[in-house]
């Protein structure tokens, strides 16, 4: 005779041990399956049990019943529910689930198990209460019609996350990011500014945080999720099901991360189960809309000199060279905190533990690695004074470009309104001339002057001739330049810049559509641009009206030929006076023949271990005239081989 079951209390065991108990069978079934049901079957009524659990359920249940009530989901939503998170984590659970399902095959519960406790407890059209309950419309609860399925046999299914969330076993999606790095390098304005932004923000409502950097955005998203006390969760693609009713029941803010080309629109998607705030962070072009409306933007700032102080003094520990920095330097947040890192790894390999001005200086120089992606490349050369040989009114224009940069922050501060209206402190200069006059070599030495990286950007990584790629390349090009503060160069640039043309046919619309947005992002441009080119002619007025320098580099005069000569020789040649007025009078070459010419030269000479002579010199320049096309000058031709 078999020993009398054990009942469990009712107000002990979990909710869907009471359920499945309603469907004991008698004592005939020995399976372990209907032992285990007849363990959990309670005396009451199904009805009056029920009643009596909800009256006091065990403290195991709150999450779930919190669900029930944020939703104000019905019994028989919370029947489903109950079993489902059991057969996900509940080993057991799940077998009587499938023994009671059989012959159907799985141990997720199905409609038909649903209704027959429904059944139990009076409760009619459970699969309509389902089919068409809040559980299912905010992707609680999935109910999976396959075909040739009956509904009674429609599994159900709830997203992982969220029963894992249920049972105490985490509050993390997988695939989700739920942190952002640098939230301890943001401006100490920008932190409370971000406070003070997330408690304006209501439930149901968004606010767009547009920033030049991509990871300062998220790391403002995620000060902001720590300040109302929720977590962040990041979302950069289609939005999983069932995520909405997790971000709410975890207390998750969502970010939506687009990256958006100028002229692009994000709707933001719908969460169905959530009912709190969200968040867009992404770049400062395109158009977010939300519920068919444009929610409030943010945008972030660039760090004043104030907080650019805080910043580098945090990072470095000098209150002196912080100062200094902050005043030579108007880099974002991530850029400082990068150059700081390469300052102090400098000064370790020097053997010192804190970095000094020269560190600060060359981690500046060296720009940050990747800053602009692909679309421009660093040049790392550092062009002294000595190396860029100029006209007097030339160097005069181009000093005062420099100053231009230098004090381009506050340059309209002491100035009028009507100087002060619209200012932006970016400087955009363009330098024409011909090929080899220095006009590279100018950028150079502009950003050695200054202490910045130089990036040549490269026009074939910009240009797309997909519609709307150009567009986004350069939109993310020009906001990471600002951050990163660097200078851009932009060689032959009328290929990007050229002049509008008469709209004929397609190609056309999208061409002036290219060059528009050009001309307005170069305006608003906060950062340091020089573009070269061969003509000012190629450009389009109204793009020239926009720049604030135009330097013209001629072709050098005798005078400044000899300089250059002078310059790239050096002082182990062995040309005298004579013989270098000769060249720099008769051989009208600009600046990068004359280089070309003194490194053939260099070569021949090395070639018989002994210094450069005059026929080595000579015999290069007629390389260049071969090179060019052009006849070597009549005053140039005797005795070129005649030197050993």
């Amino acid at each position: 005779m078999n020993a009398p079951v054990p009942h469990l209390s009712q107000n002990t065991q979990p909710l869907h041990g009471l359920l499945l108990g309603f469907l004991a069978p008698g004592e005939a079934s020995t399976e372990p399956q209907a032992q285990w049901l007849r363990e959990h079957r309670g005396t009451a009524a199904p009805s009056d049990a029920l009643a009596d659990w909800l009256r006091a359920p065990p403290a195991a249940a709150r999450p779930l019943l919190d669900l029930v009530a944020r939703h104000q989901l019905g019994i028989v939503e919370l029947i489903a529910l109950a079993l489902v998170s059991a057969a996900e984590t509940d080993a057991m659970a799940g077998r009587v689930i499938a023994w009671l399902q059989s012959p159907l095959p799985g141990s997720r519960p199905r409609m038909g198990l649903v209704a027959r406790l429904a059944t139990c407890l009076h409760i009619p059209q459970a699969e309509a209460q389902l089919m068409e309950g809040v559980a299912r419309a905010a992707q609680v609860l999935r109910i999976e019609t396959a075909p040739h399925t009956t509904l009674p046999e429609a599994a159900l299914h709830m997203p992982l996350p969220l029963v894992m969330a249920l049972q105490g076993r985490g509050r993390e999606w997988p695939g989700i990011a739920h942190t952002a790095r640098g939230m301890d390098s943001l401006a100490p304005s920008l932190r409370v500014d971000a406070q003070r932004q997330a408690q304006a923000v209501l439930p149901r409502d968004a606010l767009v945080v547009r920033s030049q950097h991509p990871d300062e955005a998220r790391a403002v998203c995620a000060l902001m999720a720590q300040s109302l006390g929720r977590s962040m969760a990041v979302l950069d693609g289609p939005v999983p099901e069932g995520l909405g009713a997790w971000a709410g029941f975890v207390q998750a803010l969502p970010v939506f991360v687009p990256e958006l080309a100028p002229g692009d629109v994000f709707v933001v998607p719908e969460l169905p189960g959530y009912s709190g705030p969200a968040l867009v962070a992404t770049g400062v072009d395109g158009n977010v809309v939300w519920h068919g409306d444009a929610p409030p933007e943010w945008r972030l700032p660039l760090p004043d000199a104030s907080d650019r102080q805080a910043l580098w003094q945090q990072h470095l520990g000098d209150a002196a060279l912080a100062a200094q920095l902050a005043v030579r330097h108007r880099s974002g947040s991530f850029s400082i905190e990068h150059m700081a890192v390469q300052a102090r790894h400098l000064a370790r390999l020097d053997g010192r533990d804190t970095p000094g001005d020269a560190d600060a200086r060359q981690a500046l120089r060296a720009g940050t690695p990747g800053a602009l992606g692909t679309l421009a490349e660093l040049v790392s050369d550092t062009i002294d004074d000595g190396a860029l040989v100029l006209a007097a009114p030339l160097r005069q224009e181009l000093e005062s470009l420099a100053a231009r940069c230098q004090l381009r922050e506050g340059l309209a501060d002491a100035l009028g309104h009507a100087a002060r209206a619209r200012y932006r402190p970016g400087v955009r200069a363009l330098l024409v001339g011909p090929s080899g006059t220095g006009k590279t070599l100018a950028a150079g030495w502009l950003a050695t002057r200054l202490g910045l990286p130089l990036y040549r950007v490269d026009v074939a990584s910009v240009t797309s001739k997909y519609i709307g790629e150009t567009e986004k390349n350069l939109a993310r090009l020009f906001a990471r330049a600002e951050h990163s503060e660097v200078v851009l160069l932009f060689d032959e640039a009328d290929s990007l810049f050229g002049k509008r043309t008469d709209v004929k046919d397609a190609h056309d619309r999208y061409a002036n559509t290219q060059t528009n947005y050009l001309l307005q992002r170069m305006e608003s441009f906060e950062g340091i641009a020089l573009l070269t080119s061969n003509s000012r002619a190629r450009f389009d007025t109204a793009f020239t009206r926009r720049l604030d320098a135009i330097l013209e580099f001629p072709a050098p005069a005798p005078q400044e030929r000899r300089l250059i000569w002078l310059a790239h020789l050096g002082d182990q040649h062995r040309l005298n006076d004579a013989q270098i007025n000769q060249l720099a009078a008769g051989c009208d070459l600009a600046g990068g023949q004359v280089r070309n010419a003194c490194l053939r030269a260099a070569a021949c000479a090395g070639a018989r271990t002994r210094a450069v002579h005059f026929g080595d010199v000579i015999d290069a320049v007629a390389a260049e005239y071969r090179k060019l096309g052009r006849q070597m000058p009549a005053g140039l031709q005797v005795g070129g081989t005649t030197w050993a």
